[in-house]
């Protein structure tokens, strides 16, 4: 077998969760935050407040003393120079776009030693936070947004002085802003923009001989946007064009119409079944298309005549609320809950996995528990369908809910077992529509015997434990326990029902072996009546613990608590590193569906 290589095309769209950082790492955070807005007051603003935050930087805001809304873009402080020098690039490019649905530059400035770029602010919120407030998107605002996003990209398209066109390359939902009093949109985060190589025909751009005959005409110059939303010509580096925008501005609309975050369930899920006008539908999916010429010809379409079919009256009758596909219980707790979810038994989604076994090792060498959202490699070798179905679960972590599901394929259809808790009553709606999602998509997935199992827990809630080395045990405070709550519900009379944490086997993506006295411990756990999960994710220096429990028989109380002390008390055996979970359902409520191709037009 051959030596496992680095991961290539490192990508990580968020920000990991603050609660899972090690102590020091979340110390570092918090005191580098803190000082970015004691800076910020010093200068003169106020209302200094965090807005965002990702993998290079984070955005700040505040008021000047004039009364005018600005944000302010950091780069993290540990990142190479070259990171620092791309913040100066970004001003640079902004600086090159005048459009009121481009909130302006205002400086780039270097404060205290600190690269910072300063813009106006747009109202409102981005569209990835409203969507995942509202579900699906009404037809009427989709339009609305997309006529809105063909104006900016129509202007994009006319050359400058210098004969060049700028390519924003990351257009998606999280980067345009939208205010829900007047339905405007901002297009924002321009860190991934450069100067087109192509125009819109696929010619150089240069009307300059000698400038041509000194190009670079063999190799890109584009960025790698967000790979849930750009096109394929961008993502397998393509020379840069104005088409990668229509595709990230296609991607966007079928996002938010379907209350997805990607493009990619595109031809199970078509934009024929959504209940769009039909001409905007089948433009819409051109636009997605696999067909380069297809593409090519939905979006000079979708440019030209987007102004006429947003003056389309839409009709919006009073729809009757989505029923789940799935049991989704609501609780309203006073508790906040920052929701991670851990998945596993993924390999066998992958077209190749049979065959791959240097890169399996590789994926496996990361133990993240997050591991989904910071690399892309781990969807390597699969289909649009089934990194669409994998991107639905991610989604449902986006909302504050905690539970888990497994899924089962075989010929005759699809298993679904699951408890899923949102704590916030007034998103079900929309979280309904994520859950539906997922099952359309997992429907289309054509597997046999397949298994996969998703952990949803709340990161506020994680335990951890830290050492100097590796050679040392990992030993927890003597205060700590693993938290639980306690809800009674009727005794099963039916011991067939009861789902067990052994459920599937052992997980074969899973490489951290626990020690036998934890399996005991489970293996008691198990024949008490109770929902929740455990695992352990194991690092050279730092140890996690992230649990979610709630007791169903509270006369089992002591001997349940007495479990959990003991798996807390066994951490010190723990030898090994990377992850090993174990999850219980409240009992078995197996909802079967028949495989299903695509959606059905609306």
């Amino acid at each position: 077998m051959t030596e496992p290589t680095e991961l290539q095309q490192f990508y990580i769209p968020e920000e990991q969760s603050v609660y899972l950082l090690s102590q020091s790492q979340a110390r570092q955070l918090r005191e580098w935050i803190e000082r970015c807005r004691h800076q910020l007051a010093q200068v003169g603003y106020r209302e200094v407040e965090l807005v965002g935050k990702g993998a290079y930087g984070f955005v700040f805001a505040g008021i000047d003393s004039a009364g005018d809304s600005h944000v302010f873009k950091f780069t993290r402080q540990n990142l190479p120079q070259s990171f620092h020098e791309r913040l100066e690039e970004e001003a640079f490019m902004l600086e090159q776009v005048d459009h009121p649905r481009v909130p302006k530059l205002i400086a780039y400035r270097t404060l205290r030693h600190q690269a910072m770029l300063v813009m106006a602010r747009a109202p409102g919120t981005n569209l990835e936070e409203f969507s995942l407030r509202q579900g699906r998107l009404t037809a009427r605002l989709v339009i609305g947004i997309a006529a809105q996003l063909a104006d900016i990209l129509r202007a994009l398209r006319r050359e400058s002085a210098e004969g060049r066109l700028v390519v924003h390359g990351d257009i998606k939902p999280s980067n345009l802003m939208f205010d829900p009093l007047t339905e405007q949109i901002a297009l924002i985060d321009w860190g991934s923009s450069v100067f087109a190589q192509l125009d819109a025909e696929g010619q150089f751009l240069s009307r300059n001989v000698m400038a041509l005959m000194s190009a670079d005409l063999q190799h890109t110059n584009a960025r790698m946007g967000d790979v849930y939303y750009i096109g394929e010509e961008q993502l397998n580096g393509a020379l840069s064009s104005p088409r990668f925008d229509e595709q990230g501005a296609a991607a966007t609309l079928y996002a938010l119409a379907t209350a997805q975050s990607s493009r990619f369930g595109h031809e199970t899920i078509p934009a024929t079944s959504l209940g769009l006008p039909i001409e905007f539908a089948r433009v819409l999916d051109a636009m997605l298309s696999n067909d380069p010429a297809l593409r090519r010809r939905a979006g000079d379409y979708f440019l030209q005549h987007m102004p006429r079919i947003a003056r389309t009256l839409i009709s919006e009758p009073v729809a009757a609320p989505e029923s789940p596909l799935v049991p989704v219980w609501v609780r309203s707790l006073e508790q906040e809950i920052e929701t991670v979810i851990y998945s596993s038994r993924k390999a066998f989604l992958r077209d190749d996995h049979h065959l791959d076994e240097a890169r399996d090792d590789t994926l496996s060498a990361i133990n993240d528990v997050q591991l989904d959202r910071y690399y892309k490699q781990f969807m390597q070798g699969m289909g649009d369908l089934e990194k669409a179905f994998l991107v639905a679960v991610g989604r449902l972590g986006k909302y504050p809910v905690v539970g888990g599901l497994a899924v089962r394929w075989s010929d005759a259809g699809v298993e679904f077992d699951t408890t899923l808790s949102l704590n916030e009553p007034s998103l079900r709606t929309a979280f309904v529509a994520a859950v539906n999602n997922m099952i359309t998509l997992a429907r289309a997935i054509r597997r046999r015997d397949g298994v996969f199992k998703a952990c949803l827990f709340n990161a506020r809630r994680t335990l951890h434990v830290d050492r100097d080395d590796a050679s040392q045990p990992f030993v927890p405070d003597a205060a700590r326990a693993i938290p639980y709550e306690v809800s009674p519900t009727p005794e099963l009379e039916d011991a067939s029902r009861e789902h067990s944490y052994f459920e599937d086997g052992p997980d074969p993506e899973e490489f951290l072996r626990l020690p036998t006295v934890m399996i005991e411990a489970l293996s008691r756990l198990n024949a008490i009546h109770h929902t929740g999960m455990i695992i352990f994710e194991a690092l050279p220096t730092h140890l996690k613990i992230h649990s979610y429990y709630r007791l169903l028989d509270p006369a089992r109380e002591a001997e349940f608590r007495a479990c959990l002390e003991t798996l807390l008390a066994a951490v010190p055996q723990i030898d090994g590193l990377g992850v090993s979970g174990y999850m219980k359902m409240p009992y078995k409520n197996t909802r079967h569906f028949a495989h299903r191709t695509q959606q059905v037009d609306s």
